[in-house]
């Protein structure tokens, strides 16, 4: 089904009329179904912001054993593991598991390399890596501290959601919100990235002078019909529920995607890349990289977010009497940046698909030695950008904390990356 936020309503073929007509929570519902509604926001939240799923299912999630605490691995909200570090960061691809070496799922190949604030305040983020070569098998998972922004890298994975299935891609990306249970199927090894957000959900950012259309538009994101199945399970069920950033998991004897119908605005949903419409400098200098977000989470202060997804796609280059790459920069925002694939226009050798970079707050950063050397001679002509390219940004208003799983245990971190500007030289010429 089409569209960012909207009111949806669906129900699975096999049977016709389980919605309830003209209320949420009949006596009795429809195929003897139990009503149970998904609040995604406080209920007495203005109407433009409130968001709610009713869900009629042949057993309410209620039904469970006790939670009980499991071992988080690499995923964490410590963020005073080791000492701050206000370096230029880059790490090398992420390290896929072989599965001749050892099975990861989805839950067990979660890592989280870095984030800021506090799941209790419900004001933070995390920013972790998955890296998998099975799929889950009668396991789910479920946020209770956020939402999660999942951006593939390599290989697709097949979402089961209690929404519906979804197929997601290398180059497109998709949203599971916060208490959605989801189990991820993979076809191979598998790598990607997350951005969680405590407290705020994801939303289209405004378009200001822009007007009413373009960036990403409302009717190309997808959200999945729904799907049911009845299954028992004899030797148990688990799900994994993330509560104040640990991990815990219970024990059923059913499937928890068992919703048969559902109606609401708080849904799971997925974007392609490809979709994005770009905005870009027509005469000279540079628009701000704000024209390249995608997804916004806004903070409560005016123009802030804690978290704004920005991806860099395909493009003309044309601005003329102007240094086209990204310009060296200070920012009062901490940049967290992906590569899918490609070859990243600023900085065309070490920084590597599956791989990552960290500019924390006012570290400062810029393309390197050969790309600054190269387009401040070149002859400037209408040219192509970043075609077979997508980078990405997640940036937030916080001053993220690296994890040491993400600063010594990976051991992907290219300690040679503050060379690629060591060769920069002066040229300043007072008699120019």
């Amino acid at each position: 089904m089409l569209g960012f936020g909207n009111e949806f309503s669906s129900e699975d073929p096999r049977c016709p009329g389980s919605l309830p007509e003209g209320q949420n929570n009949p006596q009795v519902c429809p195929y003897g179904l139990y009503a149970e509604q998904l609040s995604g926001s406080a209920f007495t939240c203005p109407r433009p912001t409130n968001k709610r799923s009713w869900l009629y299912r042949i057993l309410p999630s209620v039904k469970h054993k006790p939670f009980i605490a499991m071992s988080c691995g690499d995923v964490t909200e410590n963020w005073n593991e080791v000492e701050p570090d206000p370096n230029q960061l880059r790490w090398l691809p992420f390290n896929i598991p072989r599965p001749t070496e050892k099975r990861v799922d989805f839950v067990t190949g979660l890592h989280t390399v870095c984030g800021a604030g506090d799941a209790k305040s419900r004001n933070g983020i995390g920013i972790h890596i998955y890296t998998c070569n099975s799929s889950m098998v009668d396991r789910c998972f479920n946020n209770s501290d956020g939402d999660f922004l999942i951006v593939p890298q390599q290989g697709e994975i097949l979402i089961t959601t209690e929404f519906g299935k979804m197929m997601v891609e290398p180059n497109e990306i998709c949203v599971i919100q916060q208490g959605m249970r989801f189990s991820v199927e993979v076809f191979g090894e598998t790598r990607g990235y997350i951005l969680e957000v405590y407290g705020a959900h994801f939303e289209l950012p405004d378009l200001g002078p822009i007007g009413a259309n373009g960036l990403a538009n409302p009717r190309d994101f997808l959200c999945p019909v729904a799907w049911y199945e009845d299954r028992t399970v004899s030797t148990g069920y688990t799900v994994i529920n993330k509560y104040q950033g640990k991990l815990f998991a219970c024990q059923q004897d059913f499937s928890p995607f068992n919703v048969v119908a559902w109606h609401g605005n708080y849904t799971p949903y997925k974007y392609s890349l490809d979709n994005f419409m770009v905005i870009n400098c027509v005469a000279f200098d540079h628009a701000d990289p704000s024209i390249f977000t995608v997804l916004t989470a806004k903070s409560t202060k005016p123009g802030v977010a804690i978290a704004d997804f920005v991806i860099f796609p395909p493009r003309w280059g044309v601005a003329d009497h102007t240094f086209r790459p990204p310009y060296y920069h200070r920012n009062c925002m901490s940049e967290f940046m992906g590569l899918i694939k490609g070859h990243y226009e600023a900085k065309e050798e070490g920084f590597q698909p599956g791989g990552a970079s960290l500019h924390s707050i006012m570290t400062p950063h810029g393309p390197d030695t050969g790309c600054f050397e190269k387009n401040t001679a070149a002859a400037l002509q209408p040219e192509r950008v970043a075609d077979g390219t997508m980078a990405f940004m997640f940036e937030s208003s916080f001053s993220m904390a690296v994890t040491k799983w993400g600063l010594q245990t990976c051991q992907r971190l290219d300690k040679n990356y503050y060379q690629c500007w060591e060769t920069l030289r002066k040229h300043f010429n007072p008699k120019w």
